[in-house]
């Protein structure tokens, strides 16, 4: 079971969830750079780097801030989001002037409308802040998350950090000269923080909670993954359905999980993630999980003899899990 599982609702999902994300959303999901809709829809795993600001292209040698956070950790619906903004140090009262915040704290609108003006070529944000996102799919963080037993499991805090350090090393390779880094902490901060100085001994790093709200960076950064995970999700949902906020305690994603359910092939793997215990139950109900779904049980007989569940087989595959959909009406 994932540990995310067991977590209640977000408060700020009670009036911000997906549902309410309106037309805005769905004009984010046709233009924003960072959204690749052939990608989300086959479930794969994709990076998205901006070109680097003029001002940083202008002033090579100037000091750079960058800032890492993420959208969707714990929902069980959509991908999970890493961005890092950056910027000069010196043009960091300008992120404030734009009002950049913790994104859970913005509006919809007004979140999309910084991305939109960040994309937007000629303006003060094009110019200054340059920025980055991995959108880690359902289909692969659950790969990672059902490893057989025979291989380490690929857990959702060293998913997490990989995609943060991977970000931070492609900035760096494009010659950009990062010399502070704030991070929203995962986990125990100090833990966290030792772990990236590890891989950037020479960079001044910075993890705390609340980050995305004491450092404008790493609220940029917020901004970014934010808006990304939230057009992504309107490329995956069908015209007209609600899916409520993505969290395994929303009674609207549990019931829309319930509704759309093929009683062996689960979801679309763009989607769900069948590594959280609310998926996995609905799957594997009536069978000897005791889960309250309606998922047929499929047994596979093992190497030596044992049996093999489905939800075991999707980790069985080195380097990725299996995963099927319904033929239905494709004959």
């Amino acid at each position: 079971m994932a540990e995310e599982d067991s977590q209640p609702l977000p408060e700020e999902l009670s009036d911000a969830g997906i549902e309410v994300a309106g037309e805005t959303a769905k004009e984010a999901a046709k233009i924003l750079p960072s959204i690749d809709n052939a990608k989300i829809l086959k479930g794969e795993t994709y990076t998205y780097h901006s070109p680097i600001p003029k001002s940083i292209q202008e002033d090579p040698k100037g000091e750079v801030i960058l800032g890492v956070d993420e959208a969707g950790r714990g929902p069980v619906l959509g991908p999970m989001v890493y961005a890092v903004a950056y910027c000069l140090k010196s043009d960091n009262p300008m992120l404030r002037e734009h009002k950049f915040d913790d994104s859970k704290k913005l509006t919809h609108t007004l979140r999309t409308n910084l991305l939109q003006t960040l994309t937007t070529p000629d303006t003060t944000l094009h110019r200054n802040l340059g920025w980055s996102t991995i959108s880690l799919s359902p289909r692969d963080i659950s790969s990672g998350m059902l490893r057989s037993s025979s291989s380490s499991t690929y857990n959702l805090n060293a998913q997490a950090f990989d995609a943060t350090a991977a970000l931070i090393t492609a900035v760096l390779a494009g010659g950009v000269n990062v010399r502070e880094i704030y991070v929203d902490t995962v986990g125990t901060a100090s833990t966290y923080q030792s772990k990236l100085l590890k891989l950037f001994p020479n960079i001044a790093i910075t993890v705390s909670k609340k980050a995305d709200s004491i450092y404008p960076i790493v609220s940029a950064a917020s901004v970014c993954a934010k808006v990304t995970r939230d057009a992504a999700i309107e490329v995956l949902v069908p015209e007209g359905e609600e899916i409520g906020s993505g969290y395994p305690g929303d009674e609207k994603t549990k019931g829309w999980l319930k509704r759309g359910m093929d009683p062996v092939f689960g979801w679309e793997v763009g989607m769900a993630r069948f590594s959280w215990a609310t998926a996995k139950d609905m799957l594997e109900g009536g069978g000897k999980s005791g889960g309250v779904g309606g998922g047929v049980e499929v047994v596979w007989p093992g190497e030596d003899g044992a049996e093999q569940t489905i939800t075991g087989l999707w980790g069985g595959a080195a380097g990725g899990g299996w995963y099927g959909r319904s033929v239905h009406g494709e004959f």
